[in-house]
């Protein structure tokens, strides 16, 4: 244990960004509700107006599910149309209250959502598209032809707008200042949802979904949970448009509704809820303004949104922040002084760390695994060597979880962890890097290593105490100071070093490295031998993987050798890398003048 050094450090480029980007809101929130009680507006410009911001409350989910979590849905309208034909039968045909009737359409629509994510468990990408398309087009008929319950064709009229306490809204301008100050409260979330726990852990499925689950990110439920988000933000948003306009009919919430918020989510830039708002005011007015145009104007609308998404595939706004970090200077290295980096690690419990008895994985005929007997000691650096095509990965998938195992059994500390996912593997205690960096793309530094830090089990609770463990992994190897920048920007060594550090910020008792020293050059690799001695220091288990002998000799306190995907040999360095069985596996021979 370290003492307790001051942690100091300026708000981050995005904390800062963030900052500024409230303010902006504010002052549009603030602008947009003060103009229609400040401005004439006609009938039609009002109506036009209210659409884009019901519109705008809607398409906020698809930043959720899709922008956010990287999940395709085409039912946004389908939950547009729940919300509002809740509170167009709840008010006209059941004599319920507006708020009643609009509770209760957000009830079901995050009831139908919650199933559609549940969906995604075993499917993605167009599969997942196909799912929701068809639970649109379930809703769609349904509102058609249940006329006893929905009027059919004919839709609902004389939907009543609400009253606050002392305020009425029946009037148009009144409801639509409503609606702006609904909308600049849904805005405010989704943007600061982006900078939570959960929208980080959404984020990271969408970049990286198989490292996500190993750092511990529940992903089955972070996808349930968008789609949920989803889902009510499409309601609201129907619920808010059907007292606006007084009147909905089926043809409102079909899937060519679907497809027309999708396109608002994707011009405007679908990861961003400025970008959002965005894209959807200008899908609504773009036409209004090109009206001049007569008969033309379609042609040239349709023109203007396929050359936005051919030619700008992030988004109006994702190309605006692109320019921006382009023309602006690169984030100054902040100032850091973190906190030594500590390790938690409980000292009890049985020598006797890891253990697999008779594990096996077979993929069809291949035994790529094939009862394996393995004991990692506590505290220790154990390597497992062999032959390209021996077995090595997936055995280390199979320990993280990746892999169901065929058979046998893997314990830690005593644990049976056999049958465990790989985030509850990681709440237990187990840490992995991968041989091909996988890294969360899209985030900066330290919001990769901040997904590490809020692993279920770990120490650190708050918000404060996160970025405390982050900065202290980072320090750690040696990347504190460049914490504000994008993942991306790094070189090689560097993304190696900030996937190690995104391991130790979740306080692992266990650290599964598989092939870390490969792609780096000598210099790294020294470096690299020097933090893996220090973290054993600290009393942390490490079980690596790697095809630098030379490294391995150095580090490792015991050796497994694997050939075919069985254990082949075991025990010290020395004694293990001389024996004529492993020297044949590299080989293919043994020497006949045998061994030294």
């Amino acid at each position: 244990m370290t003492t307790n050094a001051t942690l100091s450090h300026p708000a981050p480029a995005t904390s800062r960004g963030a900052i500024a980007g409230g303010i902006v809101l504010a002052v549009i929130a603030v602008a947009l509700a003060a103009l229609p009680q400040i401005m004439p507006l006609s009938g039609y410009v009002l109506n036009m107006l209210m659409q884009a911001v019901t519109y705008t409350v809607a398409v906020l989910g698809l930043t959720v599910v899709l922008g956010y979590t990287g999940q395709l849905s085409l039912a946004q309208a389908a939950f547009f149309g729940i919300g509002a034909y809740a509170v167009a039968l709840g008010t006209v045909d059941y004599g319920l209250g507006f708020w009643l009737s609009m509770a209760l359409g957000l009830v079901a629509s995050a009831a139908a959502g919650a199933v559609l994510g549940l969906t995604s468990l075993r499917i993605g990408g167009h599969y997942l598209a196909m799912v929701t398309i068809a639970f649109q087009q379930i809703v769609t008929l349904v509102l058609v032809n249940s006329i006893e319950f929905t009027h059919g064709p004919d839709g609902v009229s004389g939907i009543a707008r609400p009253n606050l306490p002392g305020v009425s809204l029946t009037n148009g301008r009144a409801y639509l200042t409503f609606c702006i100050v609904v909308l600049y409260a849904v805005a405010l979330g989704v943007w600061y949802l982006r900078r939570t726990r959960l929208g980080r852990a959404m984020q990271a499925v969408r970049d990286n979904e198989l490292a996500a689950g190993v750092v511990g990110v529940h992903t089955y439920r972070t996808k349930v949970v968008a789609f949920t988000i989803s889902a009510v933000l499409g309601g609201l948003g129907g619920a808010l448009f059907a007292s606006g306009f007084s009147y909905i009919s089926p043809d409102q919430f079909s899937f060519a509704e679907s497809v027309v918020f999708l396109t608002m989510a994707l011009i405007g830039g679908v990861q961003s809820a400025f970008g959002t708002a965005l894209g959807t005011g200008l899908l609504i007015l773009l036409p209004e303004w090109l009206r001049f145009l007569k008969e033309i104007y379609l042609a040239i609308y349709g023109l203007s949104v396929i050359l936005i998404m051919v030619f700008m595939p992030e988004g109006i706004w994702g190309l605006l922040e692109r320019i921006a970090r382009g023309g602006g200077a690169k984030p100054a290295a902040a100032l850091v002084t973190p906190r030594p980096f500590r390790l938690e690690i409980a000292s009890d419990g049985p020598a006797e760390f890891l253990e697999t008895r008779g594990l096996a994985k077979h993929f069809g005929g291949l035994r790529a695994v094939d009862g394996v007997d393995l004991t990692v000691r506590r505290g220790t650096v154990h390597a497992l060597i062999g032959p390209n095509g021996s077995g090595k990965t997936t055995l280390l998938n199979v320990l993280s979880g990746l892999y169901k195992p065929t058979a046998g059994s893997v314990t830690l500390a005593g644990r049976d962890i056999t049958r465990l996912a790989p985030h509850e593997r990681c709440a237990a205690g187990v840490g992995r890097t991968f041989q091909n960096i996988r890294l969360f793309r899209s985030l900066s530094i330290l919001d990769n290593v901040l997904v590490g830090a809020q692993r279920p089990g770990a120490p650190a609770r708050g918000e404060a105490q996160l970025r405390e463990r982050a900065y202290e992994a980072l320090g750690f190897v040696g990347l504190a100071d460049k914490a504000s920048e994008l993942v991306g920007s790094l070189p090689y060594g560097h993304q190696r070093l900030v996937e190690i550090a995104r391991a130790l910020a979740g306080q692992p008792a266990l650290l599964l490295l598989d092939e870390p020293a490969a792609g780096l050059n000598p210099t790294e690799k020294q470096d690299l031998v020097g933090l893996l001695r220090r973290l054993k220091g600290h009393g942390l288990t490490i079980f690596l993987i790697d095809h630098d002998m030379a490294m391995v000799e150095r580090i490792a306190d015991h050796i497994t050798v694997l050939n075919f995907g069985k254990r082949i040999a075991e025990g010290s360095p020395r004694d293990v890398l001389r024996q004529p069985a492993v020297i044949a596996a590299y080989l293919g021979e043994v020497p006949t003048h045998g061994a030294a």
